[in-house]
Order: structure tokens, then sequence, then C-alpha cells
């Protein structure tokens, strides 16, 4: 089964669970937390990756961190739940898509942006109001710029690309051309 997959099941879970429990900024922001102390230590991630160390001792530690850090019953759960099923090293994915299936809930949708230079501000809006009349939602646009696709926009709102760059155009054209 793919990370994303597994991301997805763990992040439906867990949105279910604060959202009946109204948990949803505590649960999220103490998220946040421990995936910034995973990735800021990296023995931490190694041990917790690590199948030769035992899974009580991984408890044992993951128990100490809880103690100290005090997160909310839900959080502790969930983060032993996650050690429990070898999962807690994917913390950074899951959550990822905790935040994706929080804002789609909220009516908001995550569009990954990537143009081929700085869009200006009334480009960015002419954007905005077009991918909110294709989805009937809300976008929460995040911006990246990437040279390579020379010209045009390429769009990501969950797994539907929507690709206008020049690059794909062009390699378009050059396969009816060798295929004609």
């Amino acid at each position: 089964m793919s990370v994303e997959t597994v991301a997805r099941r763990y992040a439906v879970a867990l949105a279910d669970v604060v959202t009946k429990s109204g948990e949803t900024e505590t649960v999220r922001t103490e998220l946040r937390s421990w995936e910034a102390m995973m990735k800021a230590s990296a023995e931490l991630t190694a041990v917790f990756a690590n199948p030769a160390i035992a899974h009580i001792d991984k408890e044992s530690i993951l128990n100490k961190l809880i103690a100290k850090a005090q997160p909310s019953r839900t959080t502790a759960n969930f983060l032993k739940v996650l050690l429990r099923n070898g999962r807690l090293t994917e913390l950074s994915e899951i959550n990822t898509r905790f935040e994706v299936e929080m804002e789609t809930r909220s009516g908001n949708v995550v569009a990954k942006v990537t143009s081929a230079r700085e869009l200006t501000d009334s480009e960015k809006a002419e954007l905005n109001a077009n991918l909110a009349k294709l989805t009937g939602k809300q976008i929460k646009p995040a911006y990246t710029v990437d040279n390579g696709i020379i010209g045009g926009v390429v769009t990501q709102i969950g797994s539907t690309v929507y690709d206008g760059s020049v690059k794909t155009q062009l390699e378009n054209l050059r396969e009816q051309m060798t295929s004609a």
C-alpha cells in the first residue's frame, strides 16, 4: 500500500474523531509540533524507523515524550496508534493529508499552483476565481515558481492536475508530429 493511501486513511480517521470532539485546532497544532520535533531529530526518527529496536522500547520513548509535551488525549492516542502500526515515521505525510482533509471538510480546497514566473496579484485573483468556479469551492492556493515549465501554469487540486504549461504543450505537439 502506498504511503499516500496510508496517510489518507489515517488522516480521514483522525478528522472524523476531531470533528466530533471539537478538538480540530488543538490536534492540528500539536501534530505540527510533533512533526517539527521528528524532523529536527534525525536520531529520534531513526529510532522509530529501526526494526531492530524492540517495540516496547519505542513505546517507552514515546510515552516519555508524551509525558513531557503533555498533548491532548486525542493527539497522544493518535501517536500511540501510529507507533503500534509502525507509521509514526510517516507523520509528515499523514499531517499533510490531515490538513487537506480538514480544509475540504470546511469547504475549502488546497491548490498547488506552479508557474514559470511569479504571478501578479491580478493573475492570482483571476486564477483563484477560475478555480473556484471550476471546483465550486473556496480555493486556498500555494504558489511556487518553476522555470522548467517554460510558461503557463500547472495546478494540482487533490489528485487532479490541470497542466497548462508550455513544456507539456510542446511535448504533446512533438508526439503528434512523430506519430502522424
